[in-house]
């Protein structure tokens, strides 16, 4: 389906409205006038884009201003941005590499975030016996803030269980749970309180915050270390236009931010569970775990996310609020879901 204009709560699609409940604009940023307004001024003080590397001798304050927002809003200690979510997980990886003797995965995590030669956290719902044993190792473990086909944080209290021996990394992919979960959209990052060696978010900006590009946060020391990569130094930075935005739009995501929170406490007061769909009041996505559902939303002109991660995977089929949505609009959804 090719639509002419960015898919917001309505899309039109063959000269026909639809309710729209996809895409990842949590925050229902890439429409709010406000924001938009926020973008364009910048536009005009920074131009439409920048091509030069962060290190050359012209440093521009936009990436001073947004970086000290994010990691204020994160809680870490410092963060670096990059042109998108998934260059931020490939070079924390490449960084990682040489500092890992062993890379763990979590659940099906995102590509951004893949090594090869990863294990598995868990064996059999049973935790890894390589994590068990004498071993000293420096290992990194990877997983995503809110796994697949999941509303809840991954649940990371098996780190306590894990080998005094072995020195840990975490890596969070947060894109899917920054500018949502936590106070005000703060992510998981700062409830990551384990016996580990250092823990290191990455995300995509692209969805709740609404701009293309990434971010890093950890301690400065390995912030340091990213800046010091070759991959990072001969790339352009994140659009200085939209780095300056994420500190101007500070209001504005929160906001949004409870917009969002009410739209989903409403569901939670008018939605009947059943085994068919998985809905939790703190996260914006309902998966529905049945095919009859999706076209029955199709029959009431409702159109939601559904899409494959690989080619032979089943479709992803999974309802999208977002800050945007009106209360008719998901009384509509809402009764389709309770029939």
């Amino acid at each position: 389906m090719i639509v002419e204009k960015f898919p917001d709560r309505i899309i039109e699609i063959n000269q026909k409205q639809y309710l729209y409940f996809g895409g990842t604009a949590y925050l229902g940023l890439p429409t709010n006038k406000k924001f938009q307004d926020l973008v364009v001024q910048n536009i005009l003080k920074w131009g439409t884009t920048y091509g030069s590397s962060r290190t050359a001798n012209i440093k521009l304050s936009a990436y001073t201003a947004g970086e000290k927002f994010l990691a204020q809003h994160i809680g870490s200690e410092d963060t670096v941005t990059v042109s998108s979510g998934m260059l931020a997980g490939k070079l924390v990886l490449e960084k990682l590499k040489k500092q890992t003797d062993c890379f763990y995965h979590l659940n099906e995590i995102h590509s951004a975030i893949q090594i090869e030669n990863s294990l598995p956290v868990f064996i059999n719902e049973k935790l890894n016996d390589r994590l068990l044993d004498s071993k000293p190792e420096k290992i990194t473990i990877l997983t995503d803030g809110v796994p697949s086909f999941q509303t809840k944080p991954v649940d990371l209290s098996f780190l306590k269980e894990i080998s005094n021996h072995k020195e840990i990394t975490l890596v969070v992919d947060e894109s899917h749970s920054l500018g949502i979960i936590g106070k005000n959209g703060s992510g998981i990052y700062t409830s990551i309180d384990f016996p580990i060696k250092r823990k290191i978010l990455v995300s995509s900006l692209g969805k709740a915050f609404g701009l293309t590009g990434g971010v890093i946060a950890s301690d400065s020391k390995f912030i340091v270390q990213i800046k010091e990569i070759e991959t990072f130094t001969s790339a352009a930075g994140m659009n200085p236009a939209f780095v300056q935005t994420l500190s101007d739009a500070s209001e504005i995501y929160k906001v949004q931010h409870q917009k969002l929170l009410d739209n989903l406490s409403y569901i939670d007061s008018i939605l009947i569970q059943n085994e068919n769909i998985k809905f939790d009041k703190s996260y914006p996505l309902i998966y529905l775990l049945s095919n009859e559902l999706v076209h029955k939303l199709k029959e009431e002109n409702i159109i939601i996310a559904s899409f494959r991660y690989t080619k032979e995977a089943d479709p992803l089929n999974r309802i999208v609020i977002t800050a945007n949505h009106l209360k008719e609009d998901l009384d509509k959804l809402i009764s389709v879901l309770n029939n």
